[in-house]
């Protein structure tokens, strides 16, 4: 299974699943159901979710380490602040919160069902990987970061 670690983008990986969202949507519509104002609601999901994967860029541009999640060895610094004192994955974060805006305006719980699976993938292949170079490369200051902050929200 390391096979699979760093090796989709997360950007792939939410594009995938949407697109299973949707086609679950589509094919079991008997799992519908009516959530008054959900366009709205969905909205201010995916507006948090774009500001919180907004930020946590925009946060390790200004620290000069690299945004490509693919290659953690190729981080410089340690970064911990702003968005990254509530959490250590505040891109993923986003990404999920985007992820429930699209399982909001679906309003099918076959979809929702599938964002579980997301998290558990990210955590599996992404951010267990990266954890583990980041400890490697940090040592303390990284363990302490990861004893002081959660790794979603």
């Amino acid at each position: 299974m390391q096979t699979l670690e760093l090796k989709i983008p997360p950007v792939v990986q939410v594009l995938v699943t949407a697109s299973i969202m949707w086609t679950l949507a589509v094919a079991v519509p008997s799992l519908g159901f009516t959530l008054s104002g959900s366009p709205l609601v969905a909205l201010v999901f995916a507006a948090i979710g774009f500001a919180f994967a907004l930020l946590g860029v925009l946060e390790f541009r200004s620290a000069g380490t690299t945004v490509d999640p693919r290659v953690p060895d190729q981080s410089v610094s340690l970064v911990v602040r702003g968005v990254y004192r509530i959490s250590r994955n505040p891109m993923y974060v986003g990404f999920l919160l985007v992820l429930i805006a699209w399982g909001i305006f679906l309003s099918n719980l076959a979809s929702l069902v599938l964002l579980s699976a997301f998290v558990i993938y990210m955590n599996r292949f992404q951010i267990v990987p990266e954890e583990r170079h980041m400890r490697e490369k940090f040592g303390e200051a990284y363990r302490q970061y990861e004893a002081e902050v959660r790794r979603w929200f």
